[in-house]
């Protein structure tokens, strides 16, 4: 078999679905991120065929191994098998599996691998789907730490951006999309301390970088959200995410 044939035809791959729409009557498109071949685009034939067994597991937030073939730009999805683990979410927490989704799909180019993140995107699955209020957001807030981090878009968090000046401890920076971190100004509505900083930098350089991550940014989080969610509407290209938008609209009702 040669190089070439042989990445055509990928099988036992861990998968998330994180978007479906109609292809045609019978089939899908997915969009998938994968492990080891990152954010790919695969048609499901006959996935929405009643007697599929495709049709019930291609859910967002379930853990899947897959097989695909092609070298095309959309690949041919060939089986799907559930890993177990947990049940769909629902309310609040489903709106926030779609946050996970909507910022892969913005910031991520396809068939670029990042299985660190895809390790971090599978555990705050499963805190989502187990866990709700502070725990649950401080989760959120340390996979769009991580994700900027692993996508390049997160500057170095104990040295101001623009002088690579120390931080001082007890003075206030805030972290803005064009200047990176800054000394906080009169008109910044969030900042957070040096010291504060200087201890997410030295989560994201601890070893054990998910749960060190998550325990800075829980100690941290009603300054963090607002700067990271700047951050992040910059760099998707929008003043508010339809997965947001949807839970604003949700919680006005």
């Amino acid at each position: 078999m040669s190089d070439r044939s042989a990445l055509k035809r990928i099988a036992d791959e861990p998968a998330y679905v994180l978007h479906r729409y109609d292809w045609s009557e019978s089939s899908l498109i997915l969009e998938v991120f994968t492990r080891h071949h990152g954010r790919i685009a695969l048609v499901a034939k006959g996935a929405k065929r009643p007697s599929s067994s495709l049709r019930p597991i291609l859910l967002p937030m379930q853990p899947l191994h897959i097989a695909f073939g092609g070298d095309a730009e959309i690949r041919t999805l060939k089986s799907a098998e559930w890993q177990g683990g947990h049940v769909m979410p629902t309310g609040d927490a489903l709106l926030s599996g779609y946050y996970l989704n909507e910022l892969l799909l913005a910031l991520l180019a396809r068939d670029d691998p990042h299985p660190a993140l895809f390790d971090i995107y599978a555990a705050v699955v499963r805190i989502i789907a187990s866990e709700h209020g502070e725990v649950l957001q401080a989760a959120l807030r340390t996979y769009e730490l991580l994700l900027l981090r692993e996508v390049g878009l997160l500057p170095q968090l104990d040295a101001q951006t623009m002088t690579l000046a120390a931080l001082d401890a007890s003075s206030l920076y805030t972290l803005v999309p064009e200047g990176g971190l800054r000394q906080a100004g009169s008109g910044d509505r969030a900042a957070l301390t040096g010291a504060q900083w200087s201890q997410l930098q030295a989560a994201l350089d601890n070893g054990a970088l998910f749960t060190a991550t998550l325990r800075a940014c829980a100690e941290n989080m009603s300054a963090l959200k607002p700067q990271l969610r700047q951050l992040l509407h910059y760099h998707c290209g929008v003043k508010t995410l339809r997965s947001r938008q949807m839970m604003i609209d949700i919680q006005s009702l």
